[in-house]
């Protein structure tokens, strides 16, 4: 997903801890006390996992919706990824799947949280995104466009509606129903309220939206912390996700002193540090930055397992027709589950111990 990223955006937004009541029984549109969370958190393993959507999918619409629906894909994938060491995944759910079939989207989160759990593994779902297509669209979704990263990825729920405060209600609908059936569930690691809030071209319009998201949520008292991960420079957007969020969670796609420079200022904070989204080989590599995430204790989900119809191995602005890199930009594992990398797969294994 695109992006501009520089570590030191988050300097900026330093010192944003709020006063909070102490215990779980706190307002529900207050965020967790730092104790509560750092409880959480220091009850959980060293998070390691990756952004993930099977490889017969081209976007969120094409995972969840019924007549393209891949269990059995994500069973093979979701092992691989356990033989790799990873214990939690990032998935994004899409508002329209929940629109067009309620119940049935439920069932098939469900059967995706028992697939996860045979294979050691706890899921973060993602409820909103800013990124890519504007224009999402329930039913057959778009073929990949060959050679282009990320062609068919959608926005949820798409720029008019972002910006259309009376269309709201059915989001909110969308959220506590979501949050609300599956609040007391340990599958579920967090929910990752909005990916990239203010992404492509929206900047500090989709503040609104971010700010309700967060209080349907809370509102759905759901027993996992809500998180929304800082990625670009606009302040009122860092600090509002800084003010909200129960854990820290950031984007960086640079390489390792600049994502340890970033680590240290979020420690600050005083909270726990994941990173949602990392790995651009050429800038930030596995060797280099899996060890730096391992030293300072913070969670990482890289972007992508399996090459697939993402094409999320092509970088960001790749042209129509690209040949395959000679070095993939986001990914792990060829469609058969060999490894792009096979040093990559033994840093991955070593440091999370998986022999």
């Amino acid at each position: 997903m695109l992006r501009f990223l520089q570590s030191a955006i988050v300097l900026v937004s330093l010192g944003l801890l709020a006063p909070q009541r102490p215990g779980s029984d706190a307002p529900v549109d207050a965020r967790w006390t730092v104790e509560r969370v750092n409880a959480w958190y220091g009850a959980q393993p060293w998070l390691v996992g990756c952004n993930f959507i099977p490889s017969t999918a081209v976007n969120q619409l094409e995972m969840w919706q019924a007549d393209t629906f891949d269990p059995a894909t994500i069973d093979r994938e979701l092992q691989w990824a356990s033989g790799l060491g990873m214990n939690a995944v990032r998935v994004f759910l899409h508002d329209l799947a929940w629109e067009a079939d309620a119940e049935g989207f439920k069932k098939r989160i469900e059967t995706f949280l028992g697939i996860a759990q045979k294979r050691g593994i706890r899921t973060m779902f993602v409820l909103f995104d800013d990124c890519w297509n504007e224009t999402p669209k329930i039913g057959r979704q778009p073929d990949p466009i060959p050679g282009v990263h990320n062609s068919g990825w959608l926005q949820s729920p798409g720029k008019s509606c972002v910006n259309a405060p009376e269309s709201w209600p059915r989001l909110q609908r969308y959220v506590q129903d979501i949050v609300g059936t599956f609040a007391r569930d340990r599958r579920i690691l967090a929910w990752d309220v909005y990916n990239e809030p203010g992404n492509s071209g929206q900047d500090d319009r989709s503040l609104p939206l971010l700010k309700k998201v967060f209080e349907w949520a809370r509102a759905a008292k759901p027993d996992q912390p809500l998180t929304a991960g800082i990625w670009s420079g606009r302040p009122a957007l860092n600090e509002f996700q800084l003010a909200q969020s129960d854990f820290v969670s950031f984007h960086n796609y640079d390489g390792p002193d600049a994502l340890r420079s970033q680590i240290e200022a979020l420690q600050k904070h005083g909270r726990p540090v994941v990173c949602t989204e990392w790995l651009r080989r050429g800038n930030s590599e596995v060797a280099a930055c899996l060890p730096v995430f391992k030293q300072t204790h913070v969670g990482c989900f890289n972007w992508g397992l399996v090459a697939g119809k993402t094409q999320t191995i092509y970088p960001w602005g790749a042209a129509k027709d690209s040949p395959e890199p000679k070095r993939w930009f986001h990914d792990l594992l060829r469609k058969d589950g060999t490894p792009f990398d096979a040093a990559e797969v033994t840093s991955f294994r070593e440091l999370t111990r998986v022999q």
